[in-house]
C-alpha cells in the first residue's frame, strides 16, 4: 500500500491555487494532475 495521499485546493479563481500546487506537489515529489483543465477539456 502506498503511503502517499490526494491533496486537493479548493478556492476562488485566480487566488493562486495552481502555483501553489505545483510547487507543493514538487517539493512533496507528487504528480501534479491540473484537473480544472481536464475539466475544460
Amino acid at each position: 500500500m502506498s503511503d502517499k495521499i490526494t491533496i486537493a485546493i479548493d478556492g476562488h479563481s485566480s487566488t493562486g491555487k495552481s502555483t501553489a500546487a505545483k510547487q507543493l506537489a514538487q517539493r512533496l515529489k507528487y504528480i501534479y494532475v491540473d484537473t480544472g483543465a481536464m475539466y475544460r477539456a
